[in-house]
């Protein structure tokens, strides 16, 4: 989000709306990550789910943490309440196919809270995933607690999401702000 052409096109009102129609009125972008899969740059993903949000400032409050600092910003491990009004929408600047490592799903499992690995792992042998294909110029929106994993590319054609995180407002619980990412 330091970026400025980042910044404005997360704020664009087609996503604003899109975002404001889980969230509510006063939904914002507060964070923003490029991935960016390709033959040269090619990862894998285990199964888990988003957890740290970055944050105005440290503060211990009961639910929060283990806390850590990335570039400057202080970033705890949030409760399920806190969790529960963040939605991210993935703008795909790709094709996603099966064959590029696409985002997978083990649907419904954003509404089972905060879960430890044995519970990841757990799931992850019980429910059937979903790869979520989405062509170029696509949005898909997820909840950050939702059990997610990717493949590594078995493709020469790149895979890049802009992954912008919406919250419902600024103040997320215990008096705790997020800090814009």
């Amino acid at each position: 989000m330091r970026h400025q052409a980042v910044a404005a096109f997360a704020h664009d009102s087609r996503l604003l709306q899109l975002a404001q129609s889980v969230l509510g009125h006063g939904a914002f972008p507060f964070r923003a990550t490029l991935f960016d899969k390709s033959a040269t740059a090619n990862w894998l993903v285990v199964w888990h789910q988003d957890t740290a949000l970055p944050l105005r400032e440290c503060r211990e409050t009961p639910g929060w943490g283990p806390w850590s600092v990335k570039d400057g910003v202080s970033y705890a491990h949030a409760p399920a309440s806190a969790l529960s009004q963040v939605l991210a929408l993935r703008v795909h600047l790709d094709d996603s196919a099966a064959e590029n490592g696409p985002l997978r799903v083990l649907p419904g499992t954003h509404t089972l809270g905060v879960l430890r690995d044995d519970q990841l792992h757990d799931l992850s042998t019980k429910v059937t995933a979903v790869d979520c294909l989405v062509p170029s110029g696509g949005v898909l929106a997820m909840k950050p607690l939702i059990v997610h994993a990717s493949s590594k590319s078995q493709s020469k054609a790149p895979r890049r999401v802009l992954h912008i995180e919406y919250s419902a407002s600024r103040a997320v619980n215990d008096g705790l702000e997020l800090a814009i990412a």
